[in-house]
């Protein structure tokens, strides 16, 4: 038998309702939209879907409390209404992790190789950064800029005359603190929401490095960078 609309989306409603109370850790007998409030801070995709949640809540009460009989809602919502919260709900149940979308094969540079081992690098993949390690160690991320910080401060006879290491070039980088190591069973709501502050306080990240549990010296399974959101569907 196939559901009304308005039983789609009380059904859909109720399990966002729960996981609210999952993110937040807060009581049932709190309204939705108190729910909200402090999840938006915890959770990036509640953050990005909080006007529509909010809509939701009231069309909710539209619905329940409207109610004149078991069969009759004064209020059913529309398909894409319906198709939108079921889709949220999803998200929020088995959310897509930043190893589901990221994770694959990573190319790290080492200390002592050459500037030119470094661009080839880069043309042969399209890549912006470079994470660098030193004997076993990550030292941090050789950028664009950092490559134009290095050309900058050479004079031309110089840059014929010598072969750079890419540390050499590393330690151009005046920004050094462009990246962050992150779990690979984060959200990538939650990444996004990384890139999204960042922003916001002036700090831009360049990456995020995925490692199984966001330890630095553990085996980097991928690199986020801020072009590689336009994978997360919208």
């Amino acid at each position: 038998m196939e559901h009304k609309n308005s039983e789609r989306f009380l059904i859909a409603f109720n399990r966002i309702d729960k996981s609210l109370m999952r993110i937040t850790d807060l009581p049932n007998h709190l309204s939705f939209s108190k729910k909200i409030d402090k999840a938006k801070s915890q959770n990036a995709l509640i953050a990005r879907y909080e006007d529509d949640l909010r809509e939701f809540g009231s069309l909710r009460n539209a619905i329940v409390h409207n109610r004149t009989g078991f069969d009759y809602a004064i209020a059913e919502p529309h398909d894409e209404i319906v198709e939108l919260i079921e889709g949220i709900d999803e998200r929020l149940s088995h959310p897509v992790t930043v190893k589901d979308l990221f994770s694959g094969k990573v190319h790290t540079v080492q200390a002592d190789e050459s500037l030119a081992t470094g661009l080839r690098l880069v043309r042969k993949w399209k890549i912006n950064q470079l994470p660098i390690y030193k004997k076993g160690q990550f030292i941090g991320l050789i950028t664009a800029d950092g490559i134009m910080n290095w050309l900058a401060d050479q004079d031309s006879e110089s840059i014929s005359r010598e072969i750079p290491t890419l540390l050499d070039v590393y330690n151009h980088e005046k920004r050094r603190k462009t990246y962050r190591f992150v779990k690979s069973s984060m959200s990538v709501y939650e990444a996004e929401g990384f890139f999204r502050k960042s922003i916001a306080t002036g700090r831009r990240l360049e990456a995020l490095l995925i490692t199984e549990q966001g330890g630095k010296d553990e085996k980097l399974m991928g690199i986020i960078t801020p072009l590689d959101l336009l994978k997360i569907d919208e």
